[in-house]
């Protein structure tokens, strides 16, 4: 049975970066597509772009993709339906809930945020809904505390085809292509004014119909690109 894959974020707005980890992840890991899954308002968070915008955004961006990519990236409104705080393991369950207790789930994520897994709302429930696959950038991976250390341990998988064999509970490296691109930097860029902005370095952090369609609704214009 093959997985399905959930890459979350606030999408702030979609970049290379978010592109080449779901490329990445429909590569290495069994999954036969990879949801990508619009926060509505992440606890951690507190200034978003509105979650309309945020939306066609990822739509844009999965058109652009090649055939055989952009049948396997699924836009996922189910946290924008569901309102209120944005908790992951409310997700999984809703997930859960939905495809039942047999399909591998494997929740994506990058090395920098499972260095902060145990801050999320009942982390420690979290592999038992799915499992983890951490990308891994260049350089090296954040230290781990020692809970998280000992969650790794207990739970690494060496063989990520491997991962099919259970719905949930184990974590897994992906290994990444190396991107230098951040949702912060293009929303600076954005934020300069027009003659100043990095027009070629613009084009390289997101895709052509992403920016045009930033540039007609006037996103990110303010300070800082806020």
């Amino acid at each position: 049975m093959d997985a399905i894959g959930i890459l979350g974020g606030s999408f702030d707005p979609i970049h290379v970066g978010h592109l080449q980890l779901a490329r990445d992840a429909l590569a290495n890991l069994p999954i036969a597509e990879v949801h990508l899954l619009l926060a509505a308002q992440p606890w951690q968070k507190e200034v978003l772009t509105a979650a309309q915008h945020r939306a066609r955004m990822i739509e844009l961006a999965i058109e652009q993709e090649l055939p055989f990519t952009r049948r396997r990236m699924i836009l996922d409104l189910r946290e924008l339906e569901r309102g209120g705080p944005t908790y992951t393991v409310d997700t999984l369950r809703e997930l859960r809930a939905t495809l039942g207790t047999e399909v591998p789930l494997v929740l994506i994520m990058g090395a920098d945020q499972f260095a902060r897994f145990d801050t999320w709302r009942e982390w420690e429930s979290i592999p038992e809904l799915a499992h983890l696959a951490v990308a891994k950038r260049a350089g090296a991976a954040p230290a781990l505390n020692e809970p998280l250390q000992r969650l790794r341990n207990a739970r690494y998988l060496k063989y990520a085809g491997d991962l099919v064999e259970s719905p949930a509970g184990h974590i897994v490296d992906l290994a990444m292509t190396p991107v230098d691109a951040s949702a912060t930097e293009v929303r600076e860029l954005l934020g300069r004014p027009t003659e100043s902005a990095d027009t070629s370095r613009l084009a390289t952090l997101v895709p052509p119909a992403v920016l045009d369609y930033i540039r007609s609704q006037h996103l990110y214009t303010g300070p800082h690109g806020h």
